[in-house]
């Protein structure tokens, strides 16, 4: 992943508690940033990560995520104090995302997606506990016809309790059921199936690898970092082994809906 520094803080996103902001990096390119002195803290960061390039992995389409240094500095041509201050709590390392310029909102009445891509998208959902992607808060961009998969910070609720997370990798995901894609997801056997041969225990190495050190440690029952990280690898390879009841409860949660909405 590149590591890029923000040169220009451009504008306040004013979505959730968490405050993003549309900055410049050094490449001259405009991202929104994610702050690590924001919300969670580097929690919600290592979500966006780990959740936003396992969707990458399985053929989804995520903005390119990117590290981007901020300079405290910053804060001292910024008027909104609440503002200077997050941008003070937040020197050193943070996420950004690619911006997507002329991107809309999606909206079920306007596209809807196909039955393969709603399903994928619904299984990485439930695969990653994310919480945020319900009608209410669809988390998805449209641009250039396309969906787009974003702010994944809600994601791995795990983390935020690490007692038995071993135990709970093998649990359903009940929220699945207020997924905004759950109507569209009449595939979600098939992409069981496809995503889950496409994830291996090297592939999640790889991605859970990217998370900084300094993100890690602190209030958690890991002897190191290296245990800390290797925590969530260990999540996730136990998520995947079969059977899946994340991947069983989500078929549930469709039959559901469509036994509630049968057709005319």
């Amino acid at each position: 992943m590149r590591t890029i520094a923000a040169t220009r803080y451009v504008t306040p996103l004013r979505e959730g508690g968490s405050l993003p902001a549309l900055v410049e990096g050094c490449d001259q390119g405009l991202y929104v940033l994610k702050f690590r002195g924001a919300g969670q803290g580097p929690r919600a960061l290592i979500a966006e990560l780990v959740a936003g390039e396992l969707a990458r992995a399985v053929g989804l389409r995520v903005p390119e995520i990117v590290f981007m240094q901020l300079d405290p500095e910053m804060a001292r041509t910024e008027p909104d104090p609440e503002i200077q201050d997050l941008i003070r709590a937040s020197d050193g390392l943070n996420l950004a995302l690619d911006y997507l310029p002329g991107s809309v909102t999606f909206d079920p009445l306007v596209l809807q997606p196909d039955a393969d891509e709603a399903s994928a998208i619904v299984w990485h959902d439930a695969f990653t506990t994310n919480i945020d992607r319900t009608p209410r808060n669809a988390n998805l961009l449209v641009w250039h016809g396309r969906l787009w998969l974003i702010d994944h910070g809600a994601a791995l609720f795990f983390h935020h309790d690490w007692h038995d997370h071993l135990a709970r990798a093998t649990s359903p995901f009940a929220h699945v059921k207020d997924h905004v894609l759950l109507p569209f997801a009449s595939r979600l056997p098939e992409a069981d199936a496809r995503l889950a041969a496409m994830l291996n225990e090297d592939l999640i190495a790889h991605i859970v690898s990217l998370i900084p050190d300094a993100w890690l440690g602190g209030d958690v029952p890991f002897a190191s970092v290296a245990e800390h990280r290797d925590a969530y690898r260990q999540y996730f390879c136990r998520r995947l082994q079969q059977p899946r009841a994340f991947a069983a409860e989500a078929v549930r949660a469709h039959a559901a809906w469509a036994a509630a909405h049968p057709k005319p």
